[in-house]
């Protein structure tokens, strides 16, 4: 058991016979009455997320989580499928426990968050950024933008992207995986 004073981002707890994962927190002292924590916390299970305001010093049941490194190998549709690096066993996930599936390509290293006590995988933690090759873009056409101007690009796993009018079919960019924005062009 844990108390209010051991909340961090990313912490794991058991509320209403689900995990969730502590998402943001905010200890709050008012000027009447107890201080209590204000916390937004996400399901590993379903994906939901909550507002939960815990009175200071109350207890919590916290649940040990390990991570661990997997490759990602394919998707069958409903289920994406990983190897884990070192013991090269297989698991899968369900689409609701990855946070920006579109953004996966094969044979990438992710890091997946595992139930300690039983070995259950809970969710994947995608990196906050990835390298994805356009695949399809309409060419820009310079001289028509007075601000910034995009247009919209595939990438190698098929998702669609805004990009500046200077990307072109072929180039590598780099992509914020929580925002699902263009970051920057990368050079070989």
């Amino acid at each position: 058991m844990a108390s209010t004073s051991d909340i961090r981002k990313g912490l794991c707890i058991r509320h209403n016979n689900d995990i969730y994962k502590i998402v943001e927190f905010l200890h709050v002292k008012p000027g009447k009455g107890p201080a209590f924590v204000r916390t937004k916390i996400k399901s590993l299970t379903t994906g939901r997320v909550l507002d939960l305001t815990i009175p200071a010093g109350h207890k919590i049941e916290d649940v040990r989580v390990e991570t661990r490194k997997f490759q990602y190998l394919y998707t069958d549709g409903e289920r994406y499928h990983f190897m884990d690096n070192e013991s090269f066993e297989q698991i899968d996930l369900p689409e609701s426990a990855i946070d920006a599936p579109q953004f996966l390509k094969e044979g990438e290293e992710v890091t997946i968050l595992i139930k300690a006590d039983d070995n259950t995988p809970l969710t994947l933690e995608m990196p906050a950024s990835v390298i994805l090759e356009v695949t399809h873009t309409e060419p820009g056409v310079k001289g028509n933008t007075a601000t910034n101007a995009t247009k919209p690009a595939t990438v190698e796993t098929g998702a669609e992207v805004k990009v500046p009018l200077f990307i072109n079919e072929g180039d590598k960019i780099k992509v914020n995986t929580l925002t699902g924005e263009y970051m920057e062009r990368v050079k070989d």
